[in-house]
């Protein structure tokens, strides 16, 4: 089965330093298959006859403690959930849009549409959230460098795991699953 792993918080402002080359030969020592990587922030695409994207993460995050000492949050998700993305993000719909302001917020467990309210969404306007499920959409209307509603501010109000990928990451990562299928 593959599984993509997303890992927060390496390679960034010098933290939690990985090569994804010696990632990528970690994983492969403990048993995972067609192991590829895209870009240095961490995303990762594994298979394995484990079907549990949990058991996944959590096999990764302990290799990579004890190799590298990190303790790296990560989130699995599957092809559905990019697909998801592409089909169910409101901001696409928007006449002009900005896809360099367009973020997705990828989180450890499935939240009700109530959760809006305990992120405070107004406080951040112009910046807009919309939450489906285990994603939420962001919209930053400067940028995602300039806002407080960011990855920690959503892990601290939902007190869940999270991880941000940019639009064009998120898309970039549906075009690898399908080219690997």
């Amino acid at each position: 089965m593959k599984h993509l792993a997303l890992l927060r918080g390496i390679n960034v402002s010098g933290h939690n330093m990985i090569k994804m080359e010696v990632l990528k030969n970690m994983l492969e020592a403990i048993g995972f298959t067609n192991v590829v990587t895209y870009i240095q922030s961490g995303n990762v695409f594994v298979e394995t006859d484990e079907e549990s994207g949990f058991s996944v993460a959590f096999k990764i995050k302990q290799e990579i403690y004890k190799i590298f000492g990190h303790e790296v949050p990560i989130i699995v998700i599957g092809k559905n959930d990019l697909e998801l993305c592409l089909k169910n993000n409101p901001f696409l719909k928007e006449k002009d849009v900005d896809s360099k302001k367009l973020y997705v917020a990828f989180i450890s467990k499935e939240l009700q549409s109530s959760a809006i309210n305990e992120l405070k969404i107004s406080q951040f306007k112009p910046d807009e959230a919309v939450i489906d499920g285990n994603k939420i959409f962001i919209k930053y209307d400067i940028g995602a460098g300039k806002t407080r509603l960011d990855q920690k501010y959503i892990e601290k109000k939902l007190n869940v795991t999270a991880t941000m990928r940019n639009w064009n990451t998120v898309t970039k990562l549906l075009e690898m699953y399908e080219e690997k299928v």
